[in-house]
């Protein structure tokens, strides 16, 4: 058995059709665990995201095909989020994709604000490579890695700060992380409208949970 990371770009017609949702208001969304009900024709799930419970509520309330979606808080910018809502065809197509070939997707499937979908999937080596030759057309993915499978032991979302997220984001867009670093920590504050000192700290709050995370800690 291996495992893969891909990382899938949708195109807009895949995306749910949420035009009150900018991108800045959901930072991350993390789908812990999701059942498909074909004789219902729904899909439930339950997910942990990290941005702004309001308008992922009224996102949500303008969705027809939502059924129920409840909010409920963990501490600063996250929330977990349960959702009833039909199944529609795409959706149905791409999960069958993974059912037909015996892969496991590992949670969580990742959403990100820049329209990035992020998993990782289990199985036979043959089974992942036939699984790119059955992705619909439109969808782009890439794969990250192919190796044994490693299991991750916890998620960002449960780490990071809505803050935190968006001060990361910031610094990588402006270049900070770049190697060599074409950003300043006071370009990178000017970019969060806050102080050095207030930016240092996101920042050093936010690595430390990445580090921590990446050395199993």
């Amino acid at each position: 058995m291996q495992s893969a990371d891909l990382l899938f770009r949708l195109p807009r017609s895949m995306q749910l059709p949420s035009p009150e949702l900018d991108d800045d208001d959901v930072f991350r969304e993390e789908l812990l665990s999701w059942e498909i009900d074909s004789d219902e024709g729904t899909m439930r799930f339950l997910s942990l995201f990290v941005g702004d419970p309001e308008a992922a509520r009224e996102a949500a309330a303008d969705l027809e095909i939502v059924r129920r979606y409840e909010l409920t808080p963990v501490d600063d910018g996250r929330y977990y989020g349960y959702a009833v809502m039909d199944l529609r065809d795409v959706d149905a197509t791409i999960m069958g994709v993974f059912d037909d070939l015996d892969l496991v997707i590992v949670p969580p499937i990742v959403y990100t604000r820049r329209k990035r979908v992020l998993l990782s999937v289990l199985g036979e080596p043959a089974a992942l490579t036939d699984l790119l030759e059955r992705i619909p057309d439109g969808v782009g993915v890439e794969v990250e890695r192919v190796s044994e499978h490693r299991h991750r032991a916890e998620t960002l979302a449960g780490r990071l700060t809505m803050r935190q997220f968006e001060a990361l984001e910031t610094a990588s867009d402006m270049g900070y992380y770049d190697v060599p670093r074409t950003a300043s920590l006071a370009d990178v504050a000017d970019g969060l409208n806050c102080s050095e000192s207030a930016a240092s700290t996101l920042l050093r709050e936010a690595e430390n949970e990445l580090v921590t995370a990446a050395l199993g800690q």
